[in-house]
């Protein structure tokens, strides 16, 4: 491995895209190759491999292809619904609302169970709902970025597939897959989609989906034509499936640069230095360190309690007197990047901090020392001035 070092930058702290490991970005740098070359197509099958590995699956069908997280949505949209088919969405935040729109395009009756700002669903209210109607599948947002709102994957597997067995749970772990704990066959969960930017530590531009056994069936009985195209399963599968057997396949060309560097960062987080457990117990670790150094400025978090706080990021709501204006740009002057808050009722009463991937793993960086210390500092400021 080359002595490779990234540029001095501000610290970037916000919830994705997060700091990446100087061997991550030095994965990205290498000499673009061919897509069908013998020397790449040992990267995509590894890293579909490994995929599987952060996400506690033996065998489910791995997709990895170009675009956002977004991208994920539109996978389980376009290649698991069927027009007028009943989907039931868990919403705690705004990202709930966009999938909740994403299923509709593609032509689900959507019911949502909608949590009060800074909740999560409970689950008396996922087994009402599911006990009134049938439905195809349930989608949720397992950490909401809007919210820092941590719903509870395990509960939403199990209790569906004990009231419901028939239906699909699929996860949006678009800010939570690597930074939270998922254990997707032992929870019964069908679909994981996320992205590459956020505690996957990669740079951005890469979909990550998984979906069971069962998803696949479903995929493959329904009637419909799939409704899209780039995202259809049916050009996927084979190209996945060649490639992880160490065989090159054609549909849309992969970005090679990228997926070296997730492969890269698959390594570190499943054969580094600490277990993929022990990274969970570090996020929770730093969680800890932001809640006691929010506790200690006086602050309060956004989600309202503790237990369905994210381990990977915090929303803060801001001291009284002060806006996002007063606090993020201070914060970046002294060269920590984090961001305001997204809800769309809420949006200018709190801000948001990342902290996930190797900002919570690697502790001798710093930079959790150096995010505490500049935001007690920026507060104190902003008080003094309003004062």
């Amino acid at each position: 491995m080359s002595a490779f070092k990234q540029e001095s930058h501000k610290l970037l702290v916000i919830p994705g895209p997060i700091e990446v490991t100087d061997e991550v970005l030095y994965a990205n740098a290498y000499p673009p190759v061919a897509h069908t070359s013998a020397e790449f197509i040992p990267v995509l099958g590894d890293s579909i491999r490994l995929t599987r590995e952060v996400l506690y699956t033996k065998d489910a069908q791995i997709f990895l292809i170009a675009g956002s997280g977004t991208l994920g949505w539109d996978q389980t949209s376009a290649n698991l619904v069927e027009s007028g088919d009943n989907v039931l969405v868990l919403n705690s935040g705004y990202f709930g609302d966009s999938f909740t729109e994403c299923l509709r395009a593609y032509g689900a009756k959507v019911d949502e169970i909608r949590a009060d700002f800074g909740n999560a669903i409970t689950q008396a209210q996922l087994e009402k709902a599911l006990a009134a109607k049938k439905y195809k599948l349930v989608a949720f947002t397992h950490v909401d970025t809007s919210t820092a709102v941590l719903s509870d994957a395990k509960m939403i597997g199990e209790t569906t597939r004990r009231v419901s067995p028939q239906t699909l749970v699929v996860l949006d772990g678009v800010c939570s897959v690597a930074s939270e704990e998922i254990r997707m066959d032992a929870w019964g969960i069908d679909v994981v989609l996320s992205a590459s930017q956020k505690g996957l530590g990669a740079p951005p531009g890469l979909c990550i989906v998984a979906a069971s056994r069962k998803a696949i069936t479903v995929f493959e009985k329904r009637v419909s034509p799939v409704a899209g195209y780039y995202a259809s399963w049916k050009k996927w599968i084979p190209v996945m499936n060649a490639y992880e057997a160490g065989k090159p396949m054609y549909f849309a060309t992969p970005p090679v640069n990228l997926v070296r560097a997730y492969r890269q960062s698959l390594f570190e987080i499943t054969s580094g230095n600490v277990s993929l457990q022990e990274r969970f117990a570090l996020h929770r670790e730093t969680k800890a360190r932001i809640t006691a150094a929010v506790k200690e400025l006086g602050l309060r978090e956004v989600p309202q309690d503790k237990s369905i706080s994210a381990n990977g990021m915090s929303a803060i709501y801001l001291p009284d007197g002060v806006g996002v204006a007063d606090l993020v740009p201070r914060m970046a002057a002294r060269g920590v990047i984090v961001t305001g808050g997204l809800h769309k009722d809420t949006k200018d009463k709190y801000f948001r901090i990342g902290h996930m991937g190797t900002t919570a793993v690697n502790k001798q960086r710093g930079d959790i020392d150096k995010v505490i210390a500049v935001l007690t500092e920026v507060v104190n400021e902003v008080r003094k001035q309003n004062a």
